[in-house]
C-alpha cells in the first residue's frame, strides 16, 4: 500500500528570505560601523527598553530574589540533568596520540572556544529552558567567557527566571538586548564584551538570518527554522496522548509543523477527531498558534507497515521524533534521521524541551539528515598535532617531496628536501615526481 495522506499540509514554513536577509545585513553593517551607540539605537527601537544593557550584580541579585523557591528548585533540577548529560557527552571526547610509524607521532586535542554567545528567546514566551540548555553546555565545555543575551520586555527588562537560570548555569555576563542587535553585540564585542567565537541558541527568523550571515566569521550551532515534531504511532498507541503531544508542539508557533505517521487508519481518525477540542481548550495565545499550525502545516500519513513508517520518518528527518509503538528497540536500531528521539509514551518532547537533560536546541527543516543538535561538542575545536624524530621524518619527507612535485607544488617539495639534506647529508634520495 503506498503512503496515503489523510491530512496534507497546505503550506511549508518559509519566509520571505530575500527581504529578511537584506534587512538583517543592513542592521549588522550599521551596528558594526556605529558600535555601542548604534546597537543602543536599535534596542530602543525594537526592544523598547532603555535600562542597563549589561546587568549589574545587584540587578541580577534583585531579579533572582523575585523567583519563587519552587521555580528555583525546578530550574536547578533541569540544570543538574542537562549538566550531567553534557558531562557524559564531554567524556566521549578524549585527547589521543599514536605513533603511526617509528619516530612519527600524531595526536588529537579537544580545545573549547574562548567565548560563547548564548541567545535566549524572550518574546512571546520566557524561554527559561533555552538559558539552561545553552549556558550549561558552554560551561561544561570549558568556555572561558559566556554571555547570555535575552530580549528585555518594555519597562520590565529580562524576565527574572531567565536571569536566575543564566546565573546558576554559569553565564559570566547577562545582556538585556534582543534580536539582530543582541547577536551583533555579542559578535562584535560591544559594551566591553569579548567577541564571541560561537553563537548558539534559537530565535526568530531575524536572529536565524543574522547567524547565517555571520557564520564563517564566527561559529554557530545551526541555522534553525520553525520547530517541528513527528510522531510514529501504531494501533496500540493511546490516541488521547498522541493528540495531546501533537498539540503541545503545535503551540510553538503558527508555522510549526507536526506530523503523525501511522499504520492504523482507526488511530489516525481518532487522533484527528480529538485535536480540535484540545486546541480549543488552550489559552488564547497558545490556541492561536496551535490552530494555525494544525490547519496549515500538519500532516497525517497512513503507511503500509512499520518499515514504511520508519522510512517515511527518515525522509522527513524531524527535529523531534516520538515513537509510541511496540518494540522500541527495533525503532531505536532502525531510525537514522532525527534531532532527538523519544521512545514510548512514558516520555515526551516536552520533557526534552524543559528538564530531561538532553538538549532542546536541535536541527529543524530536515537538517537532522546531516547534523545533530547542540552539545558540548559544538563548543569544542578538534585539533591535531604531530612531532617526529629525524629518523621518523625520513619516509614522510620522501613521500611528501615526490607527491608535491607530481602536484606541481615545488615549494612544498623543497620544505621536505631541506630536512632530508640536513638530517641525512651523506645520503642521496630520488625525489623526482616520476620516481
Amino acid at each position: 500500500m503506498p503512503r496515503h495522506y489523510l491530512k496534507k499540509a497546505d503550506r511549508t514554513p518559509k519566509t520571505d528570505a530575500r527581504e529578511t536577509h537584506d534587512t538583517v545585513a543592513r542592521i549588522l553593517d550599521e551596528i558594526e560601523a556605529g558600535g555601542d551607540a548604534k546597537a543602543l539605537e536599535y534596542a530602543a527601537r525594537f526592544d523598547r527598553y532603555e535600562g542597563n544593557v549589561l546587568l549589574s550584580p545587584d540587578e541580577i541579585a534583585a531579579a533572582c530574589d523575585q523567583v519563587s523557591d519552587r521555580l528555583k528548585a525546578d530550574i536547578r533540577f533541569a540544570h543538574d540533568n542537562v549538566r550531567r548529560f553534557a558531562e557524559l557527552q564531554k567524556s566521549t571526547l578524549t585527547d589521543v596520540e599514536t605513533e603511526l610509524t617509528p619516530g612519527f607521532v600524531t595526536g588529537q586535542k579537544a580545545i573549547p572556544v574562548a567565548a560563547a554567545g548564548c541567545y535566549v528567546p524572550g518574546g512571546r514566551y520566557s524561554h527559561i529552558a533555552s538559558a539552561i540548555m545553552t549556558v550549561t553546555t558552554a560551561k561544561v565545555a570549558g568556555c572561558q567567557h559566556i554571555t547570555a543575551c535575552s530580549p528585555p520586555r518594555p519597562g520590565v527588562g529580562v524576565p527574572p527566571a531567565i536571569i536566575y537560570a543564566a546565573r546558576i548555569c554559569g553565564a559570566d555576563r547577562i545582556m538585556a538586548m534582543g534580536g539582530v542587535q543582541g547577536v551583533a553585540a555579542m559578535t562584535f564585542g560591544l559594551f566591553g564584551l569579548p567577541p564571541a567565537n560561537i553563537l548558539v541558541g534559537p530565535g526568530n527568523q531575524f536572529v536565524a538570518e543574522a547567524k547565517r550571515i555571520l557564520f564563517g566569521r564566527v561559529g554557530i550551532d545551526m541555522i534553525a527554522g520553525p520547530t517541528d515534531s513527528l510522531i510514529l504511532a501504531d494501533g496500540q498507541a493511546d490516541p488521547h496522548i498522541v493528540a495531546t503531544d501533537l498539540v503541545s508542539q503545535a503551540e510553538h508557533g503558527y508555522n510549526s509543523p507536526v506530523w503523525l505517521v501511522t499504520d492504523s487508519r482507526a488511530l489516525a481518525d481518532d487522533v484527528m477527531a480529538r485535536v480540535p477540542d484540545l486546541i480549543a481548550d488552550l489559552p488564547e495565545v497558545n490556541r492561536e498558534n496551535a490552530a494555525a499550525a494544525w490547519r496549515d502545516y500538519a500532516e497525517v500519513i497512513l503507511c503500509a507497515d512499520r518499515e514504511d513508517m520508519a522510512a517515511c520518518s527518515d525522509d522527513y528527518a524531524p527535529e523531534h521524533l516520538t515513537v509510541q509503538a511496540a518494540d522500541p528497540d527495533w525503532w531505536l536500531d532502525r531510525l537514522t534521521c532525527y534531532g532527538s528521539l523519544f521512545l514510548g509514551e512514558e516520555t515526551t518532547v516536552s520533557y526534552g524541551d524543559k528538564a530531561a537533560g538532553t538538549n532542546h536546541v536541535l536541527p529543524t527543516s530536515r537538517a537532522a539528515s546531516y547534523t545533530g543538535g547542540l552539545s558540548v561538542h559544538k563548543y569544542m575545536k578538534i585539533v591535531t598535532w604531530q612531532r617526529a624524530t629525524r629518523d621518523g621524518s625520513r619516509a614522510v619527507a620522501e613521500a611528501t617531496a615526490r607527491i608535491s612535485r607530481l602536484e606541481g607544488m615545488e615549494g612544498h617539495a623543497r620544505a621536505a628536501d631541506v630536512r632530508l639534506a640536513k638530517y641525512f647529508p651523506d645520503e642521496e634520495f630520488d625525489l623526482s615526481a616520476d620516481g
